[in-house]
Order: C-alpha cells, then structure tokens, then sequence
C-alpha cells in the first residue's frame, strides 16, 4: 500500500514515523504547503519524498492532516480518485467536514479523529508512539464504502489504537466539551496572567498547576481558529455552561458559603473516580 499524508506536522508527522514499522506499508510520500515544513520532513526522513498533488492522489491512502478547513478545501479537490482509494481526514471537527464531501467520493472518504496530540506542532514534533493505545473516533461510517471501512480498520488496528464509532454531530459535541473548550480556557487564562502589570512576577511563582492549565495555549493559532469556527455553536454552549459552574464557585467564595464549596469541589473530585 503506498501512502500519501498531506500534512507533515505532529499528527502527520508521527503517523508516518508509526506506519514505516507496519509491513503492509510500501511507501510513503508527502505534501506540504510549508516549505520548512517539507525540508525538515525529509531531514527527518518522516517521508520517502515530498510530491506534488496529483501524486499524491495516485495514492491507494491518502491521508489529510491539515486544519479543518483545509481538509473541506482538499477533500473538494480529489473528485477524480480512482474507485478503490480511500481518504482518512484526521480532523478535529466532523460535521462540517463530512457534510462537505462531494456525493462522488462519498464512499471514498473515512471521516477520522484521533484523540491524540501534544501543544507542540510542525516536523519536529512528530512522536513515534503518538497514536499507539489512543482512541480514534470514525464517524458516520456507515456512508463509506466497504473496502474504505476495511482499510480503515485495519490502519488503526495496526497502530494499535482503540476504535469508536459515532455520528459526526454527536462527535462534535462531545469533542467541544472535552477538548474545545479546554483551549479556550487555556488561551484565556495565559491571556489573563499576560495582561497584568507584574505578570513577571506572577510567572516567577508558576508551577504544576498554572503549567498544565496553560500547556494547551502553546498549540497552534492557526489550527484552533478554524475549529472554532466549525464548531461554534458547541463551544459557545460548553463555554457557557462552564461558565455558569465557575460563576456558582464565584458566589460560594463572595457569600463565603464554604459548605457549598466544599461541596462542589467534592463532586469534581468524583471524576477521576469514572477514568479510573
């Protein structure tokens, strides 16, 4: 199977680091607008070259690794594949994409979130094991073709990934509880530490706890912009919701009501009791 990634980033990137260890897999060429990003792919020997488009849709798997909006864009520009090829798009987002496929290459298309990642992105953040025990939710699969849901299947097994099945809209809702809305609250809460007089010294004290709520406002502008933009209406009502807890936990310290506080963080601590 020869295998084109557009997309040489994090997600890119460590996939075509954990596919050169599947025997399956014969060759893998990929695509980059960035320029730097195609040198430092090849420095880093994550692809056997860089190849132009029409390549890469010569490709048995093609697998787009780009912001959501750009996968709408490349998606919209495969309408000629051949009947056997299968397109995985490893977006964030899903119903705005899967809505946006062209009837033609419905089938063609595997509609895929891996939910994996770090705040670090392009080449040289690409993780060998990134996708190894990790989930990744296919949606709508049943509008895929056979051969497209079987070659799926077997990539993500292979990369031994845990496999889950739902609808796009429940996906994206879901995704904007669990990950949407905890960027937002990361972009905002290293914006709210920036913007004050003495931030270098609120810094000098930043340990644990402000590092891993902020980590996730390392992650690329570019990307989390367009996901905002798909999924609006289920991050403004995460976001929303989330603010009418933190609102309620405002009250409890103003009206120094600490029995309720006490409460609250006591029903928080319950949630780690679910993961484990």
């Amino acid at each position: 199977m020869k295998i084109g990634i557009i997309g040489l980033g994090l997600m890119g990137g460590s996939l075509a680091l954990s596919l050169k260890k599947l025997p399956f897999i014969q060759e893998i060429v990929g695509s980059d607008h960035n320029k730097e990003h195609q040198e430092q792919a090849l420095e880093l020997s994550l692809v056997k070259k860089i190849v132009e488009f029409e390549e890469i849709k010569k490709c048995d798997l093609i697998i787009l690794a780009v912001p959501v909006d750009g996968i709408i864009s490349i998606i919209n520009q495969l309408t000629d594949i051949p009947e056997n090829t299968t397109v995985i798009d490893f977006g964030s987002t899903k119903e705005k994409i899967v809505s946006s496929i062209p009837a033609q290459i419905r089938k063609n298309v595997v509609a895929a979130h891996p939910m994996t990642g770090t705040e670090f992105f392009g080449p040289y953040a690409a993780i060998e094991e990134l996708y190894t025990n990790s989930v990744v939710v296919l949606c709508d699969l049943e509008d895929s073709g056979a051969h497209q849901k079987e070659v799926a299947i077997k990539l993500f097994e292979a990369l031994r990934m845990n496999i889950s099945y739902m609808h796009a809209h429940e996906h994206d809702r879901h995704t904007a509880f669990i990950s949407h809305m905890p960027h937002a609250i990361s972009y905002s809460l290293a914006n709210t530490v920036i913007k004050q007089e003495n931030r270098d010294d609120i810094l000098t004290l930043a340990a644990g706890g402000f590092r891993s709520m902020s980590r996730l406002a390392k992650s690329s502008p570019a990307m989390w912009e367009d996901v905002f933009k798909q999924n609006k209406d289920n991050v403004l009502e995460a976001i929303e919701l989330f603010e009418k807890e933190l609102q309620n936990f405002k009250k409890h310290i103003k009206d120094e009501n600490w029995k309720e506080l006490h409460k609250d963080m006591q029903d928080a601590n319950t949630l780690y009791n679910i993961f484990s």
